[in-house]
Order: structure tokens, then C-alpha cells, then sequence
């Protein structure tokens, strides 16, 4: 029986994962990793009060300098904002969840369902006690353009689209047969869940911090999820990702 790893030796437990576990996993639960660590570094700054000149400067910054009241930009530009930002509300983000699990469960994809709203329901869960524990005040530099109706950090609408868009398009890509397929979801929920966050700011509803925190707490809980599903799919629980493209019919030659 080989002898146990000591729990604070780095590189035996590197050299271990290498050796035990796919490159592909240790990569994801890496960069996971990353971003939590990102967000609790975040979260500590914010907490002492040290991130408040860079909030202030980059909020001001999308504010008319004669006006702080005024975003910048013409007038439509606040409510194509408040549209995208839309997409990052509860409402949106529930409708889009279930209607992407009703699309799973038409193609006969069930269990890749239940994976689907498991996921989405513990980040809404994780979100609300995030911003139960932080409980960080809304901006008071500038108006906001919107109604707001809870704590600031993490920005809900960034850490809730990340992890719905990024997450649903992770397990709805492993079971599409086309690479073009899966590399436009991934490359669509980045750049919804990116707008998103920037909307926000944009309105005055949150401090850049809030969305940062809120893009990589998002983005990690995708990330696990994805892990977890390559594992339940190792072990039988979940479909197989699929990973080949169909093959294109050739036409018989005209006689």
C-alpha cells in the first residue's frame, strides 16, 4: 500500500494529479481554483476599504464629467443598457434555464437535465448568501438608473449570468455533435455574461468590484459544474459528452 501524501507537500500532490487524474479536469479545477482565489482577494480588499479609489475611478469614468448625474453616451445608450442588463435579471435567467432544460429533456437528454437545474439552483442559492454575508452598500456616487433591492457585492446580475450562461452552455455543448456548435454557445454565454457585468456599472447599480467578484465567483461555479459532469459522465450517471462531428453525405454522381 503506497504511503499517504503528506497534506501540505505541493508538488506530491501535483505529481499525483498528473499521474491520476486528466489533464483536461486538472485544468478546469485549476483555473476554478484561480478564481475563487480571485474573489476572496477581492472580497478581503473591498471589506478593508481598499478598492475604493479604483471603484470611484472607473465609475466616474463612464459619467459625463460636467454631469456626473449623465452616463456617457447619448440618451438611447441607457436603455440598451438596461435591456442587456435584463438579461442578467432572476426572471430572464429562470426562463432561459427552464426552457434549455425542456430542450434537454426533448432530446431525450434527462439526466443532462437534472444536472442542468441543479447547477443553476445551487449558484441562485450561492449568490443570495454571498451577498447575505458581504452586504456591501450600493453606490452613492452617482444616480441609479435602475431599482435595486439588495446588498451590492457581488454584483447578482454578473455572478448569476455567469454562472447560467457560462453553465448552461458547457452542459448543453457536451451533448451537441458539431465543434462550430459548441465553440459558438461557449463563445456567446462569455460575451452575454461580459455585457452583462459592464451594464451594470454602466447604470451606477454596482462598483466595479462587485462585478469583477461577481465574474469570477460565475465563472468558477461553471467550471466545477462542468467538472462534476465529465465525472458523473466517467461514471455512467450522465450522457456522454459527445465529441464527434456527423459525417457529411456525399451525394451519389448523376448517371
Amino acid at each position: 500500500m503506497p504511503a499517504p501524501i503528506p497534506l501540505l507537500d505541493i508538488r506530491a500532490w501535483v505529481v499525483w494529479g498528473r499521474d491520476h487524474v486528466e489533464a483536461a479536469t486538472l485544468a478546469k479545477v485549476g483555473i476554478a481554483a484561480a478564481a475563487i482565489y480571485s474573489f476572496f482577494a477581492i472580497a478581503g480588499e473591498v471589506m478593508e476599504g481598499e478598492t475604493h479609489g479604483f471603484d470611484s475611478y472607473l465609475l466616474l469614468a463612464l459619467r459625463n464629467a460636467a454631469d456626473p448625474a449623465q452616463p456617457l453616451g447619448p440618451t438611447w445608450m441607457q436603455e440598451v443598457l438596461r435591456d442587456f442588463t435584463a438579461l442578467g435579471g432572476n426572471a430572464v435567467l429562470t426562463l432561459i434555464t427552464l426552457a434549455v432544460a425542456g430542450f434537454l429533456w426533448m432530446q431525450g437528454n434527462r439526466r443532462s437535465m437534472l444536472l442542468v437545474l441543479a447547477a443553476i439552483l445551487g449558484g441562485f442559492a450561492m449568490t443570495s448568501l454571498l451577498k447575505l454575508g458581504f452586504d456591501r452598500p450600493r453606490p452613492d456616487l452617482v444616480p441609479h438608473s435602475m431599482t435595486t433591492y439588495t446588498a451590492s457585492f457581488p454584483s447578482g446580475h454578473a455572478m448569476l449570468s455567469a454562472i447560467v450562461y457560462l453553465t448552461l452552455a458547457v452542459l448543453v455543448a457536451r451533448v451537441q455533435t458539431r465543434r462550430s456548435i459548441k465553440i459558438y454557445l461557449l463563445t456567446t454565454a462569455s460575451l452575454l455574461t461580459v455585457i452583462i457585468g459592464v451594464s451594470r456599472v454602466y447604470l451606477g447599480v454596482h462598483w466595479p468590484t462587485d462585478v469583477i467578484a461577481g465574474w469570477a465567483a460565475g465563472a468558477a461555479w461553471a467550471l466545477l459544474w462542468w467538472t462534476i459532469a465529465s465525472w458523473l459522465e466517467r461514471s455512467g450517471v450522465v450522457e456522454k459528452e459527445i465529441t464527434t462531428e456527423p459525417k457529411s453525405v456525399v451525394g451519389s454522381p448523376a448517371s
